[in-house]
């Protein structure tokens, strides 16, 4: 297969085009996951916490002012290392300049790829406080329920978020892993701003939500986005768009969603400058009518 052109001189998020976060403003459309910069098992810190900076800020570079993270990966060293990265005391109007910072409460960790749901109105509260702390910003620009706690009231967990919006902790607000019916109930208390649910080309069960948001104007964040399963193996329909284009089989992947709805998000992380580059790529790989519904239907 011939290589991608990742020539540095033409890469740019912005080929990605822009969504509008409902509270919050434009955003460009392929954005970064922060939770790779973070250990084994998203726990504890980065095999070298330099290069991880270095990779928040080659992000920034190449035109992504949208970059997502949460409280849990590391814990808290996520969030660090963003503010390492990117905090200067000398941007007044906003801590990172035009880079918005979305992040999530409501999952806490018990070790390596351990993950469990806490809704108490209580620690969601002071997760948010320590997250403020963390970023060194006033005010978050984007906070999303990691997961709603089943063993909690969702409705104490609702409206904490939104009590924390009317103190002007939070600019909006959105949620993780919801159905419809979830959102529609979440709704009623704020306004859903973002969804964040597995969705990639090996994995479409959010199909409906998706379908909500886009109806909606609700910005859909699609975690695991690169995953393409057979699909980006030799003979699958990725891995022969991909030879067509000149592209990589994780390039079109994250092509295919960028063109799958106005409303996508895709996030996709690394903790590697090359890994990133390869996939701001993604956004000037034009996807035709054909090789997308080949994709689609395979």
């Amino acid at each position: 297969m011939s290589e991608p052109d990742l020539n540095a001189a033409a890469l740019s998020a912005a080929d990605s085009g822009t969504f509008e976060i409902k509270g919050l403003g434009p955003v460009t459309r392929l954005g970064f996951g922060a939770m790779r910069i973070t250990g084994p098992g998203i726990w504890g810190e980065p095999a070298d916490r330099e290069v991880a900076r270095q990779v928040v800020r080659r992000a920034v570079e190449l035109g992504v002012d949208f970059i997502d993270t949460a409280d849990a990966y590391g814990p808290n060293i996520s969030e660090e290392i963003l503010a390492e990265a990117l905090f200067s005391d000398d941007r007044k109007q906003h801590p990172y300049g035009p880079v918005r910072i979305a992040t999530k409460i409501g999952n806490v960790r018990t070790g390596p790829n351990e993950w469990h749901q806490v809704g108490r109105p209580a620690y969601l509260r002071q997760a948010t406080e320590l997250i403020l702390r963390r970023l060194k910003v006033d005010r978050i620009d984007l906070l999303q329920l990691h997961r709603i706690d089943p063993q909690h009231p969702a409705e104490e967990q609702f409206e904490t978020l939104a009590a924390l919006q009317a103190e002007g902790k939070v600019t909006t607000l959105g949620l993780s892993e919801v159905s419809v019916a979830e959102i529609e109930k979440a709704s009623q208390y704020f306004t859903v701003a973002t969804v964040q649910n597995r969705y990639n080309l090996a994995d479409r069960k959010s199909e409906e939500v998706l379908e909500y948001s886009e109806a909606n104007g609700i910005g859909f964040i699609p975690w695991a986005p690169i995953s393409a399963g057979a699909l980006a193996e030799p003979g699958g329909a990725v891995a022969e768009a991909a030879e067509r284009l000149g592209a990589t089989p994780s390039q079109v992947a994250l092509a295919w969603l960028l063109r799958r709805s106005p409303v996508i998000l895709p996030i996709p992380g690394t903790g590697s400058i090359a890994h990133l580059e390869e996939n701001i790529g993604a956004a000037s790989v034009v996807l035709d009518d054909e090789t997308y519904e080949a994709i689609a239907t395979a």
